[in-house]
């Protein structure tokens, strides 16, 4: 297995579970922007075991924002490690299974990229290419044996809000409580991502909460949308009613004559 990332403690650590499980790991510090990066991962994918089994893309920040509270900056980074890293890994390791006529693809999106959400419109739309992308692939790449999975998980704890550099802390409180409050946990995403690996399957819904949202926006479209409205029109009332209640703030202290 080899294990690619920018954080380099993170590498050791991941790559420590895998050879205590009984693996054989090596590392790559791996910025997904660079496609001259992922060149050279794949070189020593070849070297090391001659081909490519699975490719997984995990890599990913977080941003939160509106169309007119987002910067261009979000919008930049989102689209340029979220949805263009998965592309160039794609890039980058689909020739290999090509050539093999074998194995499979795992891109991991959102269920953000299914529900648009009000709040993280930069984050919606990167992850919402990622499904579009996943299942393009599935399309191109199945008559040639290969496979290609998207998993869309909700809320669950990783260290996803590391990476939230220009939202308020009450925001990454408010997430962070999201992800403790899930019922969801990282064993749980990996066994429903390796199960529909083995099933070939496209899309993994990992929250059951989700997949009832799901149908509901695939069989009663308006009515989708019309409870996301309403929740984030109550979620502003919320906030107008919170700025209502703060005290005002205090008047500075009239200087001396």
């Amino acid at each position: 297995m080899l294990l690619a990332d920018l954080d380099e403690d993170g590498l050791a650590s991941a790559a420590e579970a895998v050879r205590g499980a009984g693996g054989e790991a090596r590392t790559r510090v791996l910025d997904v922007r660079d496609p001259d990066a992922w060149g050279l991962a794949t070189d020593e994918l070849c070297a090391a075991w001659g081909g490519l089994d699975l490719l997984v893309n995990n890599a990913g920040v977080a941003d939160v924002g509106g169309l007119l509270e987002a910067s261009e900056r979000a919008w930049r980074r989102q689209l340029d490690i979220n949805l263009m890293g998965v592309v160039r890994g794609c890039r980058a390791g689909v020739p290999l299974l090509l050539e093999q006529r074998a194995g499979h693809v795992v891109n991991i999106a959102s269920f953000a990229g299914v529900a648009q959400a009000p709040g993280m419109i930069a984050y919606n739309v990167a992850k919402a290419g990622v499904i579009a992308l996943s299942e393009s692939l599935w399309v191109e790449l199945r008559p040639h044996g290969v496979g290609v999975t998207v998993v869309c998980p909700a809320f669950f704890e990783t260290n996803l809000t590391s990476s939230m550099d220009e939202a308020s802390p009450e925001t990454v409180r408010r997430v962070q409580r999201w992800m403790a409050q899930s019922g969801v946990t990282v064993d749980d995403v990996v066994a429903a991502t390796l199960r529909a690996v083995e099933a070939d399957e496209l899309m993994v819904l990992t929250h059951p909460q989700t997949r009832r949202l799901w149908w509901l926006k695939r069989f009663l479209p308006a009515r989708f949308r019309a409870r996301m409205a309403a929740d984030h029109a109550r979620r502003l009332q919320r906030i107008a009613e919170k700025q209502r209640e703060a005290p005002p703030p205090r008047e500075p202290p009239a200087e001396a004559p």
